[in-house]
């Protein structure tokens, strides 16, 4: 959003992302650009926060896996195919929250040679269908696991979990009840993807998250924060999962 300085000096302006620095001419009414720098917001810095602290979880090694956060600013978006523990707010796309059939990019990267993100659709039909505050794609190696142990061959299915405590953390989850996570069959190109879990988060409207076989897991939330917590939740519930089937203890 547009924010102006109240200083008498010459105006500095915020213009979705850019800082504008604007000189009068004094002889005539015309403005002339000084300066225009690159504005970075919060949500661009915790984006890379974030990034870095999945990274460090083993969810965004590689390249893999993206962050995407709405405020009122538009939604912000990380890159695709870079290191995502190195990005810095520069990195971060930002789209217009009003054009969610779309990608409307409202400021690019600072580095133009930087590629939205491959999940940029998919991250779209959460927004879309569950006016999502924030989204993640985790590649995580517990998600990949526990949808391979129910879906050997990477094909659809659904990933079954009960009676533990981090349920609860889950949204309208209590402990002692059957979560379900529904799994999609992998795609060559990650935006080729987006019919299939469109499909899957119109089917399963009390469910946060989707299993993409063989590949990783997509969770969203009200908020950044509860994107955040739910997949920590679904990532134990998962490790469980795989760690009980090492002990020759049922899935579900």
């Amino acid at each position: 959003m547009n924010q102006y300085s109240s200083s008498n000096e010459n105006p500095l302006i915020y213009f979705y992302g850019y800082k504008v620095i604007i000189e009068m001419n004094q002889y005539s009414s015309s403005v002339v650009t000084k300066e225009k720098q690159w504005y970075q917001s919060d949500t661009d810095k915790l984006v890379c926060e974030l990034c870095r602290h999945f990274y460090n979880l083993g969810w965004a090694s590689g390249t893999g896996g993206g962050i995407s956060i709405r405020d009122e600013d538009g939604i912000h978006i990380t890159p695709s195919g870079v290191q995502k523990e190195r990005i810095s707010p520069d990195d971060v796309f930002l789209l217009d929250a009003r054009a969610l059939d779309g990608a409307k990019v409202i400021r690019p990267a600072a580095n133009s040679n930087l590629r939205l993100s491959e999940c940029t659709p998919l991250f779209m039909a959460a927004y879309r269908l569950r006016k999502a505050g924030a989204v993640l794609h985790s590649h995580s190696i517990w998600a990949m696991l526990a949808g391979r142990l129910c879906s050997p061959n990477g094909e659809p299915g659904v990933f079954r979990t009960r009676n533990l405590e981090m349920q609860k953390g889950l949204r309208g989850r209590g402990c002692f009840e059957t979560v379900e996570v529904p799994i999609i069959s992998n795609t060559t190109r990650e935006s080729q993807l987006t019919d299939s879990l469109t499909a899957a988060i119109e089917d399963n409207p009390d469910v946060d998250a989707v299993i993409v076989a063989g590949h990783g897991v997509y969770v969203w939330g009200e908020n950044w924060a509860h994107a955040k917590t739910q997949a920590e939740c679904y990532d134990y519930l998962f490790r469980a999962a795989v760690e009980g089937y090492r002990l020759g203890l049922p899935i579900h």
